[in-house]
């Protein structure tokens, strides 16, 4: 399947929003080497690290978001050791290279030329610049917004990390596409802030139901930015240099209230 328009067409694109996680790279290539910090680290208090690092895994199944998977996978071993360092190891893992999906460095490279791209995310800040800026491909993006820095409890699908993606593009919410994963977060979330989702059926979460909101669906990130081109507002402004959007700091970050 390429990319699917499920809802109404709407107005020309003259933005986007795009998630990291499972989205621009597979989240499951960052957990493993968690996962081993991990173990490394439970190792020097006398845990089998193998085996923890195989009930990690176990845990992980259940859901990467779900919550004490250290704490799950140290019970399955039979390990009783303090948690805080490990919860630490998996926070201070900070990958050297993370491989986008395929084609994404080259299709996000094309779209940054045309319109603005904003990254919206969830996760520990460190973590998630880090693993931006272990993709390559940080700099297509004219800004940042990092959830977690509202306050957890703006994480998606609270509208609020996409109101501020809208603000630093400096464009109504039906000028703009995002385009995520998750249907319970990076959709949900953007209809919540007005704005037209475009879900990518990739990562961990691939399997769900699609929200009643989606607009389009599609396979792939590539997929689904040639899908958006398509639909830009000023496809010609390729050809003469673009302005960075009123909001947007010259460090590449949101200029935020």
């Amino acid at each position: 399947m390429t990319a699917c328009l499920l809802g109404r067409e709407g107005g020309p694109v003259d933005g986007l929003i795009v998630d990291l996680d499972d989205t621009v790279y597979p989240q499951r290539a960052f957990l493993a080497g968690a996962c081993d910090a991990v173990a490394a680290r439970a190792a020097e208090d006398g845990v089998d690290a193998s085996a923890l690092r195989e009930a990690l895994e176990r845990a992980l199944e259940g859901g990467s978001d779900r919550g004490g998977t250290i704490d799950r996978a140290l019970a399955a071993v039979g390990a009783d050791v303090p948690v805080a360092p490990l919860v630490t190891a998996f926070l201070s893992y900070r990958p050297e290279r993370l491989d986008p999906y395929p084609g994404v460095p080259r299709a996000l490279a094309r779209l940054s030329r045309l319109v603005p791209l904003v990254l919206v995310s969830d996760g520990d800040p460190a973590s998630q610049r880090a693993k931006l800026s272990a993709t390559g491909v940080g700099e297509r993006f004219s800004a940042v917004v990092l959830c977690d820095e509202l306050g957890r409890e703006h994480r998606k699908p609270d509208p609020l990390g996409f109101r501020r993606a809208l603000a630093a593009l400096d464009l109504p919410p039906e000028a703009v596409v995002a385009i995520g994963d998750r249907p319970d977060k990076d959709v949900e979330g953007a209809h919540r802030a007005g704005v037209r989702a475009l879900r990518v059926h990739t990562g961990e979460y691939a399997g769900l139901p699609e929200h009643p909101e989606t607009w389009a669906v599609s396979d792939t990130l590539v997929e689904a930015l040639a899908f958006v081109e398509k639909r830009l507002a000023v496809p010609a402004r390729a050809s003469r240099p673009r302005s960075s959007p009123r909001g947007i700091g010259s460090g590449g970050r949101p200029v935020l209230p």
